[in-house]
């Protein structure tokens, strides 16, 4: 599927599930990794990745460009356009949209974790974020902490 296919495709699920126009630009971003699509607040375009077509098919899709419709009508209304607000779980509700993607088998997500120790007790602490070894101590005996080690983990 092209960008213009995709245009083509938005301008009809807006009309047809939400009965507006859609007058603004919709297009495939490859740096996309996380996510299936975005609404961009200031511009008024939808971003799609890709990867969701083609792993997922055209109904992953197609629940993926009425998520993000429903963004972008919400808010040039001016009415609650976020995740959390009533609104828009109602017209997400209404039009049948996606409210989280699928995951795609093609991200892996890689987590470090940091391993620490205590000089004195030799506690091992295991921490995702970076600790700052000059202002925090052991909270055991109050030991000074040293790195040890950088682990890598895949979910």
């Amino acid at each position: 599927m092209t960008n213009d296919e995709l245009q083509t495709l938005v301008e009809e699920i807006s009309l047809q599930h939400f009965q507006k126009p859609f007058r603004h630009k919709a297009y495939f971003n490859l740096r996309l990794r996380t996510t299936g699509g975005r609404y961009m607040l200031k511009s008024h375009n939808i971003d799609i990745n890709e990867k969701y077509l083609e792993e997922h098919g055209l109904s992953e899709l197609i629940g993926i460009i009425k998520h993000e419709l429903c963004h972008y009508h919400l808010h040039i209304e001016g009415k609650g356009y976020k995740h959390r607000d009533a609104d828009f779980r109602n017209l997400l509700q209404k039009v049948g949209g996606a409210r989280h993607c699928t995951e795609l088998s093609t991200v892996k997500r890689n987590q470090r974790i940091l391993v620490y120790s205590c000089s004195k007790c030799n506690l091992m602490f295991r921490r995702k974020r970076r600790v700052n070894t000059q202002k925090y101590v052991c909270g055991r005996c109050k030991g000074k902490l040293v790195f040890r080690e950088e682990l890598t983990q895949g979910s």
